[in-house]
């Protein structure tokens, strides 16, 4: 029979890769943080594109959420033929009421919540070609400028999410210090997570590989 072209080892790399391409990417991202630390502002300067939800400013019809909402946005982004499926989830409400007990519960709730999704189509004998993935892949946590220690809201939210979550703090408004306060801010933060025996992204077992060590030991 006529073959559509050359079946060898190397050309399973290209197969995968016109797949893969063909299909697209989906990523998810949670970022947390308490109001006005640019949340939004970052997420859409990290794509160049508005994919965040608008801001909320507090008026006197929009108010500051009593318990945390967690809201996602979805965009199609393409960039050089690459098309990749992003989810924004937003968590207004968190760290801005007197009282943040427990505040991370609805948090690791829909976590927990799209990993059963995921593994419920996974399971099934029929399955799907290509299965919704709801999971979130990272989320980013804002860290107050304040120059300081770590919050207890941050070392307890960080220390339950980084158990089932990849989690990446960031010093939110971080041109509001200045060089100086920024090196010693950044050592501060981790020698609280060192203290704490909380594992941020990327954990130590991600370095079976050297080359990905060199790398993982350059990102901390």
């Amino acid at each position: 029979c006529q073959l559509f072209g050359y079946v060898g080892i190397e050309a399973v790399l290209d197969q995968m890769k016109i797949k893969t391409m063909k299909m697209g990417f989906e990523f998810n991202i949670m970022v947390v943080g308490q109001s006005g630390l640019g949340k939004s502002t970052m997420v859409n300067t990290l794509f160049k594109s508005k994919v965040s939800r608008k801001a909320s400013q507090p008026g006197q019809e929009e108010r500051i959420p009593k318990t945390v909402q967690l809201q996602s946005v979805t965009h199609v982004i393409e960039e050089k033929g690459v098309k990749m499926k992003l989810t924004v989830t937003d968590t207004p409400g968190f760290g801005d009421q007197i009282n943040n007990n427990n505040c991370w519960d609805p948090i690791i709730k829909y976590i927990n919540e799209q990993y059963e999704r995921y593994l419920r189509e996974e399971i099934l004998i029929t399955r799907k070609r290509k299965i919704p993935d709801t999971r979130v892949h990272g989320c980013v946590y804002f860290v107050p400028p304040t120059g300081h220690w770590l919050r207890p809201l941050d070392l307890e939210f960080m220390r339950r999410l980084s158990k089932i979550v990849n989690v990446v703090p960031v010093i939110a408004k971080a041109d509001t210090l200045t060089l100086e306060e920024r090196a010693e801010f950044k050592q501060r933060i981790q020698q609280d997570l060192k203290t704490h025996a909380i594992s941020v992204y990327p954990q130590e077992d991600f370095d079976q590989d050297p080359d990905d060590r060199a790398l993982n030991d350059r990102i901390r």
